[in-house]
């Protein structure tokens, strides 16, 4: 895309973000893939938004795109697993097991087995590993903090981190000057 399509796109997000269409800034941030906007992911894994987290993450990467991809989608999908046991909602722990995780296991089949065994404890803080694991929000917030390290050291993010700087009501002072 050229770099004034590129320009256009950040004025309209811009525009859109002064006038308050929220999920329209968040969908036109995830379809572009210009811009990552780390408080609203970060937002949306403190309320624990699985769907949306993933769903706004794959604007801008895919599990098997690289390493610091494939720990990001890791680590909010374990995240989502550990608190479906510590709901003790096995049924449920089991889905995420299946359906998000078995993908990793060809990757590394160890951790796989470690992360299955937990569906037979009482408490996830019976394995020595999670003795410590809080609750579902300070977890989060311990997660948050790994997850912008991988962001900002993935090469799939660099320069969608920082928005351009543009002054207030941009676009409209553009199409006045028209």
């Amino acid at each position: 895309m050229s770099s004034l399509s590129r320009e256009l796109v950040f004025l309209i997000l811009q525009f859109l973000d002064e006038e308050k269409f929220k999920e329209t800034v968040h969908k036109l941030e995830q379809e572009s893939g210009f811009f990552f906007n780390m408080k609203y992911f970060e937002d949306q894994v403190r309320a624990g938004e699985w769907e949306e987290v993933e769903r706004y993450l794959s604007g801008f990467t895919k599990v098997d795109d690289n390493r610091y991809s494939m720990k990001i989608f890791f680590e909010i999908r374990k995240q989502k697993y550990l608190e479906a046991l510590d709901k003790q909602d096995r049924e449920r722990a089991v889905e995420i097991l299946a359906k998000d995780l078995k993908v990793f296991s060809s990757f590394n089949e160890e951790l796989f087995k470690e992360v299955t065994q937990l569906l037979t404890l009482d408490n996830l803080r019976e394995n020595e590993q999670l003795s410590k694991y809080g609750d579902a929000k300070s977890a989060r917030n311990i997660m948050i903090m790994e997850l912008k390290k991988l962001i900002e050291a993935n090469p799939l993010f660099r320069d969608k981190l920082t928005f351009p700087a543009f002054k207030a009501a941009r676009l409209r002072t553009l199409i006045n000057q028209r």
